[in-house]
């Protein structure tokens, strides 16, 4: 058995971008960036990586509402490679992750300060009252669409181009 499966927990790029199916099904489209903290060479270093997240029907509608830029979210899902041919017929390809299951972080309670490095004093950030504290688990019984590789969803214009020979494989 193979297995594809991906969980993030980050903070989105940007606003989320919503669209519509033809057959009226939302999507989302979104950016979330995560970071690891590694040593080396004696050497504490941070290295940040985005991800492109597309999110489906009422988890999109409820992503669309309540996110936006600096929002924290987790994301299960699977990666899904896409590819199309522009109009110089260059190939270009995209890696996402298309989310099964989404869970809205707290709000106003980000662990990281404006420059992304966490606070230094996090008992300094405003209690969470309880309404905050509960946040909503948002699954799609739904697997989502095979149409979901569908370039007219998304301009390729502004799709970040990905050459063959950094494809490990």
């Amino acid at each position: 058995m193979f297995l594809n499966k991906v969980i993030i927990y980050g903070n989105l790029t940007r606003d989320p971008e919503r669209r519509s199916l033809p057959s009226g099904m939302t999507v989302v489209s979104m950016g979330v960036a995560t970071n690891r903290v590694f040593v080396s060479q004696g050497q504490k270093q941070q290295e940040t990586e985005f991800h492109n997240v597309i999110v489906f029907g009422k988890q999109a509608e409820i992503a669309a509402q309540y996110l936006k830029r600096g929002s924290t979210v987790l994301v299960e899902g699977h990666l899904k490679t896409r590819n199309w041919q522009d109009q110089q017929g260059v190939k270009h390809y995209r890696t996402e992750i298309i989310a099964d299951r989404i869970q809205l972080g707290p709000r106003g309670a980000s662990t990281f300060s404006q420059n992304n490095y966490p606070a230094q004093n996090p008992n300094t950030t405003k209690p969470l009252n309880t309404a905050e504290q509960d946040i909503p688990v948002i699954e799609e019984t739904t697997p989502a669409p095979n149409d979901t590789i569908n370039p007219s969803i998304i301009d390729p214009e502004n799709e970040e181009e990905i050459d063959i020979k950094d494809i490990p494989f």
